[in-house]
């Protein structure tokens, strides 16, 4: 004896469902992952040359300003729109040929083209003025620096830290193109504590 009848159920499936169920659907699935990764992949990429990127601070040139360890966020579209201006921190590619690839530095732009720059007693003058410089600690213990006019398409950077031989810069290598200078740093992200615009 039967409490219930039995009932007979048609279940219809569309073609893509029936790959699915019978196991055919996965290279179809495989392939759209592949597609959806190599599109993030590409995005990556053309963020990190053309917009901005994040990088890390090594040495202590850029002291008291900024501290080795240190994560910056570097706005890197300032070179096809926009133009650097005196007290920018911008990190560039050193300008002396380097062996084993470019080595990156992170400066603060202290004059741009057109300006004279002289250091004198210790002081940096730019246009015949001395610069307001807070953000250093001590002044510039590397002697003097013969008044240079800075050419256009160029511009003058030092590091915060002012003490004898604690930055390599402008002072030895010259004025940068602004060829070489990958963009600038617009805040400090890491550590969190040290979260700041820059």
């Amino acid at each position: 004896m039967r409490l219930f009848p039995t009932k007979k159920v048609d279940v219809l499936m569309s073609d893509e469902s029936a790959e699915t169920h019978t196991g055919q659907g996965w290279p179809r699935e495989m392939w759209e992952w592949f597609k959806m990764m190599a599109v993030a992949l590409i995005l990556v990429v053309l963020v990190h040359q053309y917009l901005f990127h994040v990088s890390a601070v090594r040495g202590n040139s850029m002291q008291p300003t900024l501290e080795e360890g240190e994560w910056l966020f570097i706005n890197k579209t300032l070179r096809y729109a926009g133009s650097l201006q005196r007290g920018d921190i911008v990190v560039l590619r050193e300008p002396a040929d380097a062996e084993e690839g470019p080595t990156y530095l992170v400066k603060r732009v202290v004059a741009v083209a057109g300006d004279e720059v002289h250091i004198r007693r210790g002081k940096l003058y730019v246009n015949g003025k001395e610069a307001d410089e807070h953000y250093t600690e001590t002044s510039i213990q590397d002697g003097r620096f013969e008044p240079l006019t800075v050419a256009d398409g160029y511009v003058f950077v030092m590091g915060d830290n002012r003490r004898r031989y604690a930055s390599n810069d402008s002072r030895s290598f010259g004025a940068v193109p602004l060829s070489l200078v990958e963009g600038r740093a617009e805040w400090i992200v890491w550590p969190i504590r040290q979260w700041r615009n820059l």
